[in-house]
């Protein structure tokens, strides 16, 4: 028994190094394959107990092999926005191009952390092997409703139209200027000064708020005070009208002060030196600086000195690139200057990354031994960051695998020595009894 028992720990030596050395082979076969995760095979005793102390019988080797998921390749650079990578802990969600919804069937769900994704011809990010990037997408205000962690019930394949056209309304304004503080002295002639700024509605459509500054003009000395009024050119109505009133003494001298809403006008916020205006196609936040602070408006002994208005907004615009930043928001690029989120990219994680199940092309599925997921916003709790123009390597040491090798050639041909010298022994012995 002890001696049939070495031939069965050769046998199972032999086995057991075939295993590790296909798993090494598989790790540098795939050395430069990006997103490759390496695999990893581990020997365990066989222990077989025969009752007597004085016998040994040779229980052998017996392997276990898991792919170390959670083994991060470092990341190089591309030149193509949407090769994604994350950048520590978590994986990208992807689907099947074939299980998108119109095809009519469920929405499958898959593990990666990294890919390379271009639009086709529908404009969904795929990659060469036909998985779709996943993602929320943003509303018509642009922003992200709040959605469900632990299911992919909100999620959709990420889709980008580059024909596709877009308005950016004006909702915030800036206006800086300097009004003459001799206007508004007595005997003065109370001429108004105007100034013009354009601004976009949803639809692209320009539209002009014209602003005059009119002196109020007293007795005796001067007033240092000036009535504001807007006029919108779409609705041909007045917006509001404004009391200024400008310091002369200290050093706030010739800076704002005060701004009295006249009747019914929108009121003046001094903690924030804003207005807000309703205009036809909704609300705009202008800007006319802070009481007692340089930067809006001001009366000096100066002339009337407008400065360009700050504004955002803008016409009828089309997509020319994406972006994506750190946190998964993937942004549409528009040829006037302004950019538009479409979709933010989750971030799934799982307790146990190294128990997915591998569906081949370094795509990973959930599995009652990883646990379930939930998807985090980039770069918040366990998750990483979403990184544009990358790709992760693959995390094979060559030189480590390479050690590996010889190690386990060493003890493959061991093992065959092991089962060749029981050969020959089993031979000898049959040889013996014959000649007796």
């Amino acid at each position: 028994m002890t001696i049939s028992s070495s031939l069965s720990a050769g046998v199972a030596g032999l086995n057991a190094n075939a295993v590790r050395l296909a798993a090494i082979s598989d790790n540098i076969s795939n050395s430069a394959t990006l997103g490759y995760k390496r695999a990893e095979v581990d020997f365990h005793a066989m222990v077989v107990g025969s009752g007597n102390s004085a016998r040994y019988i040779a229980g052998g080797v017996t392997t276990t092999n898991q792919r170390l998921i959670d083994q991060s390749g470092a990341l190089t650079q591309t030149n193509n926005v949407t090769d994604i990578s994350i950048s520590g802990r978590g994986f990208l969600p992807v689907t099947k191009l074939s299980a998108l919804p119109e095809s009519g069937s469920p929405l499958s769900f898959g593990l990666r952390t990294t890919g390379s994704f271009r639009a086709n011809s529908d404009g969904y990010l795929v990659n060469a092997t036909g998985q779709v990037l996943l993602g929320w997408p943003a509303d018509a205000t642009g922003n992200i409703p709040t959605q469900p962690r632990e299911t992919i019930s909100a999620l959709r394949p990420v889709q980008v139209n580059m024909a596709a056209l877009a308005a950016n309304p004006t909702t915030n304004a800036a206006i800086s200027l300097n009004l003459p503080a001799t206007d508004t002295a007595a005997g003065g002639s109370g001429q108004p000064y105007e100034m013009t700024m354009e601004y976009y509605n949803p639809l692209g459509e320009a539209g002009w708020m014209t602003y005059r500054f009119t002196p109020i003009i007293p007795a005796t000395g001067s007033s240092n005070q000036w009535t504001m009024e807007i006029e919108d050119s779409i609705s041909a109505s007045t917006l509001g009208s404004w009391a200024l009133d400008f310091a002369t003494l200290g050093p706030a001298a010739g800076m704002l002060q005060s701004a009295t809403p006249v009747g019914a006008s929108p009121a003046y916020d001094a903690a924030t030196g804003q207005i807000g205006l309703t205009l036809p196609h909704g609300p705009v936040t202008l800007s006319i600086g802070k009481p007692g602070e340089p930067g809006g408006l001001s009366q000096l002994a100066a002339g009337f000195v407008p400065s360009a208005p700050v504004k955002d907004g803008s016409p009828v615009s089309s997509v020319v690139a994406l972006e994506l930043d750190e946190q998964g928001n993937l942004y549409g690029v528009y040829d006037r200057g302004f950019s538009k989120l479409l979709y933010q990219i989750p971030v799934a994680d799982v307790r146990n990354p190294n128990g997915l199940i591998s569906l081949g092309d370094q795509t990973y599925q959930v599995s009652s031994t990883s646990g379930s997921f939930y998807l985090w916003d980039a770069g918040t709790g366990p998750a990483g960051v979403t990184r544009s123009f990358t790709r992760e390597e693959s995390s094979t040491d060559v030189a480590h695998e390479l050690t590996q090798l010889i190690q386990t050639q060493r003890a493959y041909s061991s093992n065959a020595k092991v089962v060749i010298f029981r050969a020959e022994l089993t031979r000898d012995f049959h040889r013996e009894v014959t000649h007796l």
